[in-house]
């Protein structure tokens, strides 16, 4: 079956660091741009950072530029986000996805093969 699978999640104090990763289960995900997203209770799932095919492109969503990285290995299949200073609005459950259209893109429906999530919790 074709999956994404997302770790590294947890709970952390304000300011702390968590690195996700996002495997690529069952299929390659090498040729296609990827992205991460998260949800947090009561709210509508949101865009955080996308990479291109080649690692060499990345966009980010506002409230995360300059403390979050994300990164991929294609010879691991896998697609990383480094995050830092983390604050408790960053709580959420975190996804990876495929994009299915293109470059550029934040819009949640342009997304697939959508992981099942891990639940990152800050702390004041």
């Amino acid at each position: 079956q074709e999956q994404l699978v997302e770790s590294g999640g947890g709970s952390v104090q304000a300011g702390g660091s968590l690195r996700l990763s996002c495997a690529g289960a069952g299929r390659r995900f090498v040729g296609y741009d990827m992205g991460w997203f998260r949800q947090a209770p009561g709210k509508e799932r949101e865009f955080v950072a996308a990479i291109d095919l080649s690692g060499s492109s990345t966009n980010y969503a506002d409230a995360v530029k300059g403390r979050f990285t994300i990164s991929r290995d294609s010879a691991k299949n896998t697609v990383y986000l480094q995050m830092n200073s983390l604050k408790p609005e960053d709580t959420a459950v975190y996804y990876c996805a495929v994009n299915l259209v293109g470059w550029g893109t934040s819009r949640v429906y342009d997304y697939g093969y959508w992981g099942q999530g891990t639940q990152v919790t800050v702390s004041s």
